[in-house]
């Protein structure tokens, strides 16, 4: 764990969307930064479809998100259950 500086109006975003959406303000930054860091791996697939994937990695077992941003593959079982969310996207 670390300490990550962001800027004020940042910081006000995170603590609007997480009262909004009842997550805390490190919850919600971290949602923001996963969803950001698989549309940077997968840029074929919107927002929609990186949700389904998550929600199928997290049914699966989850998925290692530092292996994937290192250029790791998905592996095995779990490729084959998160292959349809990712539409063929590897």
């Amino acid at each position: 764990m670390g300490i990550v500086k962001i800027s004020d109006p940042m910081h006000e975003s995170l603590r609007l969307a997480s009262q909004a959406l009842s997550r805390s303000i490190n919850a919600q930054a971290e949602h923001w930064m996963r969803i950001g860091l698989l549309s940077e791996l997968y840029p074929d697939l919107d927002h929609r479809e990186i949700c389904r994937l998550l929600i199928r990695a997290e049914q699966s077992g989850g998925v290692d998100l530092l292996a994937l941003a290192a250029g790791g593959e998905l592996s095995g079982a779990r490729e084959a259950k998160l292959k349809p969310a990712l539409g063929g996207v590897q």
